[in-house]
């Protein structure tokens, strides 16, 4: 038997996981702007995650879209997508 109140609290981390715009991001998506939380630069997060720089360049990119976060001078996406993450960390 399970307490209810684990289940309630499992339940209400998924469906926050489903709504949230990290739900949107690939495994290598993920794993990017998990490099990118951790202050590594575009070369080594492909260095760490064995890709082309160009690689994680179209991950970041792709991370941005999918965040809705677009290229206004104002916003540091970069900033703006680890804020994000850090906003709604994986369980």
């Amino acid at each position: 038997m399970i307490d209810p109140v684990v289940v309630e609290g499992l339940v209400h981390r998924r469906a926050r996981q489903e709504t949230s715009p990290l739900s949107r991001l690939t495994e290598r998506e993920r794993h990017v702007i998990e490099g990118m939380a951790a202050g590594r630069s575009n070369a080594a997060i492909a260095a760490h995650l064995h890709l082309s720089v160009s690689a994680v360049e179209k991950n970041v990119n792709s991370i941005f879209s999918k965040l809705g976060l677009t290229d206004e001078p104002a916003i540091h996406r970069r900033v703006a997508a680890v804020l994000a993450f850090l906003a709604h960390p994986p369980s």
